[in-house]
């Protein structure tokens, strides 16, 4: 489940410094939880999907390290991508 272009541009543009700032972890984590949205609507309807939900699990887990990063290096920043994805924290 790939996201549209459309989509990826829309959150760089909210979330990154510039257009083109791709590599920073507030993008990483929006575009992460973009796709686990995506992944979570497509295991509810496929239960028996395993294959899914392990790579759902690993997005899961790579969002958590870009969040813990976030943390550390730029609390501010950090706080300000919880409350704009909506997460819990």
């Amino acid at each position: 489940m790939a996201l549209i272009k459309d989509v990826i541009g829309k959150i760089v543009t909210e979330f990154g410094a510039n257009a083109s700032d791709t590599g920073s972890a507030s993008v990483q984590v929006a575009l992460l939880t973009e796709s686990i949205k995506e992944l979570t609507g497509h295991c509810k309807k496929h239960p028996k999907d395993v294959s899914t939900k392990r790579g759902l699990l690993k997005k899961v887990c790579q969002r958590r390290g870009f969040l813990n990063y976030l943390e550390k290096h730029d609390f501010a920043g950090y706080r300000s991508v919880i409350g704009r994805l909506g997460l819990k924290k």
